[in-house]
């Protein structure tokens, strides 16, 4: 079936930077962990460090999955827009190339969903 376009579609995006009040929106997604369908949109002052995330952030996000007491958070594999990523835990968000709308994924070795469902 053909589409037929009626015109352009032109307007002003309402989640751009400025409208988060210093704030940047990030996207974080556990993978193998189909308990959670998609990512969870978080938002963060840039200069947060990454280790709050880690350590404050992330475990009472994902909490209520059965592994996420298991984590090992010194071998999380992240991954930054599809692209494999080593934060520094001490910089911030900025300084660790995370800015307004990134994907950050990250993969628990070991750990594969609820009772090994994971695809």
């Amino acid at each position: 079936m053909s589409v037929t376009a009626i015109g352009n579609y032109e307007f002003e995006p309402r989640d751009r930077v400025e409208n988060f009040n210093g704030n940047i929106v990030t996207y974080w997604h556990w993978e193998d962990h189909l308990m959670y369908c998609a990512a969870v949109a978080l938002p963060f002052p840039p200069d947060m460090p990454f280790k709050t995330i880690m350590t404050e952030v992330l475990p009472n996000v994902y909490g209520a999955h059965p592994d996420a007491s298991k984590i090992d958070w010194t071998t999380v594999e992240w991954c930054l827009n599809g692209e494999p990523l080593t934060p520094d835990p001490e910089k911030s968000l900025e300084e660790n190339g995370i800015d307004h709308k990134s994907l950050i994924t990250f993969c628990t070795p070991g750990l594969t969903g609820l009772a090994g469902a994971s695809f």
